[in-house]
């Protein structure tokens, strides 16, 4: 999701469709569509078909490498959550930010 300053919803973008255990995420696609909306924030999510909620390596890596891109264009990444049918993991209610 991509956020003005209001924290109000610019836009909603599916990035990328996955594989069995796992998908590709282009952060420079994320911040292109960011930069074109004139987005402030941004709040990615993906789901983990499996009901695991704990992120993986590749998911916390991940938030570290879009946490630092946004950092260097003054978009900030307000949270990074995994959905299952069994609830929800945030990045931000967990301090991993």
């Amino acid at each position: 999701m991509y956020l003005n300053n209001q924290h109000h919803v610019l836009d909603k973008k599916s990035l990328s469709k996955g594989g069995i255990s796992e998908t590709t995420v282009d952060i420079r696609l994320l911040f292109k569509n960011a930069l074109r909306l004139g987005a402030i924030a941004i709040i990615v999510a993906h789901k983990h078909p499996s009901g695991v909620l704990t992120p993986s390596k590749s998911d916390i890596h991940l938030t570290k490498k879009i946490k630092k891109a946004g950092y260097n264009m003054d978009i900030k990444l307000l949270d990074h959550l995994i959905i299952s049918e069994k609830g929800y993991f945030s990045f931000a209610d967990e301090n991993m930010l």
